[in-house]
């Protein structure tokens, strides 16, 4: 396969820095499609309030392969830290963003950006072509979907269109969630992960002062990092299975401490994913994934202290429950729920709830056009576990018939289901770096760099 023309659906960090690496490899002419007309930043990036920090050390976050302490020298040479710091998620999307550009200026004619959005979407022998809601149709010789994470489904028992956007905030990000509110209001956050933590925060900035509750199952907030100390030294690839390797990490924790323990982990479990059955891998999605979460991804020690002041001064409550019933009430929204190991339940009536789930990558129950007509035309497929998109080990889409398409690749978040730990820029960086070389390399052998 010889690709001359490459489409790349989604800007963020994914799919921007695709773009940069393509070119970097001198490889196809790369167009990169972003219909929110913001390139090289993403949903996570864009956080407006410097109190949205990194989750990672600014020297684990280089957009580029080969030159890992990138991010913390262009840092230092601004004056915003070093490696060992937390940095502004804003100031890592202005980082993106300057890359991108700079690609873009020395690139010419071999890189596009599109401001539009995606509408359909055809898949031929000739190539790939794509419809978009404002300009023409085009023909490119592969895609990448590089979407990012989907929005989060509306929590069980909860019909989004029962309910004005003043009582229910489906999108967590949205630049008005803040607004309307009074000091004696409560607003219940539902979820108690990391999109969690970004919301109490941008409340406390825009000087809410009422009550914040944030629910989930089992109430689990995410861990703080601590000063780096000594690293665990495992060098062989632990079990795969999920009981036998919660043990071992477990009598490791007590031994070196539990950071180190899952931080030795981050070599092999991409292969630990690979190697372990559907129903391995189910079984760690029911039982293990939320205790996996809240240790392996982290909070910023300046992150983790504000929502423990917030906790402390009695504004913040963390509650282990499950939301049930949500009706509309005088006051806003009265949610029935059963604490954890309950058998009554309760009433909390808030007079905003704003839904912090996380994203999910159920294909089914996505309306993005590009899923929709890749899958209904059996040339994409929800992984087993149905937390996104199918690929090999490639990143190339599978198909209905169990197939990899060898025009159609996958980027990022999307790809959990084959990877796992990807969501994180280390990963994704490599994952990108690989399709890049793949691409420039068919380029190549087909004469047209030559």
């Amino acid at each position: 396969m010889i690709y001359k023309s490459v489409a790349i659906v989604g800007a963020g960090f994914s799919g921007s820095l695709l773009a940069i690496n393509i070119l970097r490899h001198a490889g196809p002419h790369a167009t990169l499609i972003e219909r929110r007309g913001v390139f090289g930043r993403g949903t996570a990036y864009t956080a407006p309030h410097p109190s949205h920090l990194l989750n990672v050390r600014a020297g684990n976050m280089s957009a580029l392969s080969d030159r890992p302490q990138h991010f913390a020298e262009w840092c230092t040479a601004r004056g915003l830290g070093g490696g060992g710091d937390f940095a502004q998620r804003k100031m890592y999307g202005e980082y993106l963003g300057e890359l991108l550009e700079r690609s873009s200026a020395r690139a010419g004619e071999r890189l596009a950006l599109v401001n539009d959005d995606v509408r359909g979407v055809e898949v031929g022998d000739q190539g790939v072509t794509l419809h978009f809601a404002a300009g023409p149709a085009q023909m490119f010789d592969a895609l990448v979907v590089a979407v990012g994470n989907l929005p989060p489904h509306a929590p069980p028992g909860l019909d989004p269109d029962a309910f004005p956007p003043d009582l229910y905030a489906h999108d967590p990000w949205d630049p008005g969630l803040t607004e309307g509110l009074s000091d004696d209001d409560t607003v219940l956050l539902i979820g108690t992960g990391l999109t969690m933590v970004d919301v109490a925060l941008s409340l406390d900035a825009a000087g809410f002062g009422g009550r914040i509750v944030a629910m989930s199952r089992r109430g689990l907030l995410p861990r703080s990092h601590v000063p780096p100390g000594p690293a665990g030294d495992r060098n062989e690839k632990p079990t795969s299975r999920a009981s036998a390797l919660l043990r071992e990490v477990r009598a490791r924790a007590r031994a070196i401490g539990w950071r180190a323990a899952v931080d030795e982990l981050r070599p092999f479990t991409q292969g630990l994913w690979l190697s372990a059955s559907v129903d391995e891998r189910a079984r760690f999605l029911r039982h293990l994934r939320p205790w996996w979460d809240v240790h392996r991804h982290r909070l910023a020690p300046a992150v983790a202290a504000k929502i423990d002041a917030l906790r402390e001064f009695g504004q913040l409550s963390i509650v282990a429950g499950k939301p049930f019933d949500y009706r509309q009430s005088e006051a806003g929204i009265a949610v029935q729920w059963r604490p954890r190991g309950a058998d009554d339940s309760e009433t909390l009536v808030a007079r905003r709830v704003v839904n912090c789930t996380g994203p999910q990558g159920d294909l089914a129950r996505s309306t993005e056009p590009l899923l929709r007509g890749l899958i209904e035309q059996g040339h994409a497929r929800a992984d087993a576990n149905r937390l996104g998109l199918d690929v090999d080990s490639q990143s190339r889409l599978i198909g209905a018939d169990g197939a990899p398409h060898p025009r159609l690749f996958g980027l990022g978040p999307m790809t959990r289901g084959a990877f796992w730990e990807i969501v994180a820029v280390p990963d994704i960086r490599t994952q990108v770096w690989t399709v890049a070389r793949r691409l420039a390399q068919a380029h190549w052998v087909g004469g047209e760099g030559l």
